[in-house]
């Protein structure tokens, strides 16, 4: 099998792949650039083996004009610039020793060793400079079949990085084939060894779940995830039923990987995946407003027209409550509405009593549909 794409034939790529192939070479796209190409999606990021050492990589790229940057030269990576774009370049490499989290590595001249360590078999495809598709593992059907599988024994590959669990999961939502269900060797490994889930960062799950729920339809992956224990460490207290059902209303919109977060509830989500201060912001928002009695022109006004709409999809996820019919018009009312007294106008008030009346008048403000004027509201 060959990849037929206009991609691999660019000058720069093409240049990359050159300077260490007329070096003596091999130079071999892989993981996900040839993944996608075959699955005909689009291209992030492009990842190149090699047998030469970084010091050799680094060498030849130097004496072909090409910008390096040593980005991970430790683990055996590095990363040359070319017609604008990084290419990271990794020697091939085989592991010593891993503790779940890192691993110890040792440089290897063999593909085999170097595939033999990635995380799942689509991911253990190669390909040479003109397209050329090279399956030491064996993995291309299973590409092809759309299957999530780990490479080798599931449990030794989760060992190695215990993050491999929430990538099964993800990949399964972005990659799989839902018709034919998640990969039960993969589940049951999961399951078994979802512990060790608590021994990684905050940052790192944090990370991976934002993939995660940024998939077309996650909801499959979470009630797996639910079901097998993995989301009780990786979420305490979140329940995956609501997001099947947030997915639906949301209709063909642009997956929002916090709008799902917030269908999933659990107590200390912040905490758990470590947000942001503007992410924490705005997921407590939308929860706050899924029980509140909040008229849809309200919520607009005090939180905007997307954090309105977040909210009654919210709603009928989680408490199947419908949207009033007018909710767009109020929306759109509200989002455009402006209260029109200010404490000025109200001269005669202070502290608390001035804040109690702007309170009332902005009540009585809002339940006219945001139409009574100034002079109705001071009369």
């Amino acid at each position: 099998m060959r990849i037929e794409s206009d991609w691999i034939a660019d000058k720069a790529l093409q240049g990359v792949l050159g300077c260490l192939t007329t070096g003596g070479h091999r130079a071999l796209l892989v993981g996900g650039c040839v993944r996608n190409a075959l699955m005909g999606r689009a291209i992030d990021d492009i990842d190149i083996a090699t047998d030469a050492r970084p010091e050799r990589v680094k060498a030849l790229a130097e004496a072909a004009g090409l910008k390096v940057v040593p980005t991970g030269i430790e683990h055996g990576t590095l990363t040359i610039v070319a017609g604008g774009r990084p290419h990271e370049i990794t020697t091939f490499r085989r592991d010593v020793e891993t503790d779940g989290r890192r691993a110890t590595i040792a440089y290897s001249d063999d593909i085999a060793e170097d595939a033999a360590r990635r995380d799942f078999t689509m991911n253990a495809l190669y390909a040479e400079g003109d397209g050329t598709v090279i399956d030491p593992l064996g993995g291309l059907p299973d590409l092809l079949a759309r299957r999530v599988r780990f490479v080798g024994r599931p449990e030794d590959r989760i060992r190695e990085d215990y993050l491999r669990i929430l990538r099964f999961f993800r990949f399964h939502a972005i990659y799989g084939d839902p018709e034919a269900g998640i990969d039960p060797d993969g589940l049951a490994a999961s399951a078994a060894l979802s512990a060790g889930i608590d021994t990684l960062s905050r940052e790192r799950i944090g990370h991976e779940m934002r993939k995660l729920l940024g998939a077309a339809d996650p909801a499959p992956a979470l009630a797996a995830m639910e079901a097998s224990g993995v989301l009780a460490h990786t979420l305490p207290g979140a329940a995956a039923a609501p997001l099947a059902r947030l997915v639906a209303v949301e209709a063909g919109a642009k997956p929002d990987w916090l709008r799902r977060l917030a269908a999933l509830g659990g107590a200390a989500a912040g905490d758990a995946l470590r947000l942001s201060r503007d992410e924490a912001r705005r997921l407590a928002i939308l929860r706050d407003g899924i029980g509140a009695a909040t008229g849809p022109g309200e919520l607009a006004w005090r939180h905007g027209p997307d954090a309105a709409r977040d909210i009654l999809a919210l709603r009928f996820a989680l408490l199947e409550q419908p949207p009033p019919a007018d909710a767009a018009r109020r929306i759109a009312a509200g989002a455009a509405a402006r209260f029109p007294v200010r404490a000025a106008d109200l001269p005669g008030l202070s502290g608390p009593a001035l804040g109690q009346r702007l309170k009332e008048l902005e009540a009585r403000w809002i339940a006219s549909g945001f139409i009574l004027s100034r002079e109705q509201l001071l009369a």
